[in-house]
């Protein structure tokens, strides 16, 4: 028995087009680091240029420990990467995509 109200196309080109379980779990992952507010800090300096931990806590008055457990977190799902120099190592978001998905944010938001 039917109990949709929508038609058989409708219905069918719904289900052709729901992502796979492993897109849907890719995506919600890839959200998820935006769920933070000390990430969400640390990204948008990020878009401007890269930065090492120090300077990153320095200026964004965040402390260095905690940095670079985001950093970590956001490194792990591809957010951000690094170059090393020396010792130090230079964090830079990886996407422009990443900066347009908090750009789409602000705008969505209403900022």
């Amino acid at each position: 028995m039917n109990n949709l109200l929508l038609d058989t196309n409708t219905t069918q080109k719904v289900r052709k087009y729901i992502p796979k379980k492993e897109v849907l779990s890719g995506l919600a992952d890839f959200f998820s680091i935006f769920s933070d507010a000390t990430r969400m800090k640390i990204i948008s300096a990020l878009t401007i240029t890269e930065m090492c931990v120090t300077d990153i806590s320095e200026i964004l008055g965040i402390n260095q420990t905690t940095v670079s457990h985001q950093l970590k977190i956001m490194r792990q799902a591809g957010v951000v990467g690094f170059r090393r120099e020396g010792k130090i190592l230079f964090y830079f978001v990886t996407s422009p995509i990443v900066e347009n998905v908090m750009l789409n944010g602000v705008v969505y938001l209403g900022y």
